[in-house]
């Protein structure tokens, strides 16, 4: 995703760390860096939105919740190959959480976007 737009710091970049942003997991002066990038570029902004909108349903669905022992094992070793640019399985992960944490943020992602349904 580009604006196409030249910024200072590249929209790949942005993506690439978008949640180390939304989970402040960066130094400040990177976060400065991503903001800026968020005022100059619309579609990076868009979707900083949206991931920041899933961030708060799943907290809202499932903050209350026991997260399964393993979960969290399969999502690090989920991004590890994301990052280390291996192939991913075809398997489903949020089959996993549906699993895991039941029908619930299923109905609840539907219920906040009815075009998820």
């Amino acid at each position: 995703m580009s604006c196409g737009e030249p910024h200072e710091t590249e929209c790949s970049e942005v993506l690439d760390h978008l949640y180390e942003f939304l989970d402040h997991e960066m130094p400040d002066s990177d976060c400065t860096k991503f903001e800026t990038h968020f005022g100059e570029c619309n579609p990076c902004l868009e979707k900083y939105g949206l991931e920041q909108a899933v961030k708060k349903l799943v907290k809202r669905c499932c903050g209350s919740d026991d997260v399964p022992t393993d979960l969290r094992s399969k999502v690090m070793g989920r991004i590890e190959l994301i990052r280390s640019g291996q192939a991913v399985p075809d398997h489903d992960v949020t089959a996993d959480v549906t699993s895991d944490f039941g029908a619930d943020v299923t109905a609840d992602a539907t219920a906040d976007n009815p075009a998820a349904g």
